[in-house]
């Protein structure tokens, strides 16, 4: 039995567009290009719409299937591997404590971490809902720990909005992509949240898009967060070369992202 941590692009998502992308042209063909149903300008209205809708799903489904190849954990590229990996080094959990995974999907960043910290355990805890129900879930958490024969891991439901944890509960605390999904919600509200079950002298080791649109000023962020008294906070840009350079980031759409790391 091999792990399957599954693709950080869905593929009922491929499949979607490229169906929409057939369909769309077949209607192009019918009401635009042919003359068949529509003449005239109604005909040359169609065949514009349809046509620019067509080449756009085209590109869209390109595009996406680009994306899936690079995040493949199966792939060349394994650039999902690479960042859970990258994100793992940061968490390191004192023998016989626990850590957690805020959003942990598919249980790939909770069994990396466990890996790293035989001696401690990991909680991996998510909602498995919304655009990735189908294929991250909780079975499949646990399959890929029984796969990679992980023992010290475990996964239950938990909600990054309010967590269910008491103050000060964990050794460690992570995430990875996780905030910037979450709408209607403040991302920096969030990130308190989490660091609020971090017991003090536990480290934090949080991956996101975390441009300033999205969070705000997380500089700002930092010198509150030391005038509380953490030990260390600080920000990594993962674009600079650590994870990807700026220019493959902007094209598959994770410029901002940043590693926030530290101790309480």
């Amino acid at each position: 039995m091999k792990p399957d941590y599954k693709n950080w692009v869905p593929e009922g998502m491929l499949k979607g567009l490229f169906a929409g992308t057939a369909l769309t042209f077949i209607l192009f063909l019918l009401f635009g290009a042919t003359g068949l149903i529509l003449h005239g300008t109604a005909r040359f209205i169609c065949a514009l719409v349809l046509g620019v809708g067509t080449l756009v799903l085209l590109f869209f489904a390109v595009w996406m299937t680009v994306l899936y190849r690079i995040f493949d954990y199966k792939g060349k590229r394994k650039l999902a591997k690479t960042i859970v990996e990258g994100t793992a080094e940061h968490v390191r959990i004192p023998d016989g404590g626990v850590g957690l995974d805020v959003g942990c999907g598919s249980g790939a960043l909770a069994i990396a971490c466990a890996k790293r910290n035989p001696k401690a355990h990991m909680v991996g805890c998510d909602i498995w809902s919304g655009a990735y129900k189908a294929v991250f879930t909780k079975q499949r958490c646990e399959d890929n720990a029984r796969a990679e024969g992980v023992s010290n891991v475990r996964f239950e439901e938990g909600n990054a909005v309010k967590l269910p944890f008491p103050d000060e509960s964990f050794d460690a605390v992570t995430s990875n992509y996780v905030y910037h999904n979450i709408t209607g919600q403040d991302k920096q509200k969030l990130l308190l949240e989490t660091l609020r079950v971090l017991k003090k002298g536990g480290v934090f080791a949080i991956h996101d898009l975390m441009s300033k649109p999205r969070y705000g000023d997380m500089d700002e962020l930092i010198k509150k967060l030391k005038a509380e008294g953490y030990e260390e906070a600080r920000l990594i840009d993962t674009t600079a070369g650590r994870f990807m350079g700026h220019k493959e980031a902007a094209w598959l759409g994770l410029s901002g992202s940043t590693l926030l790391v530290g101790r309480k």
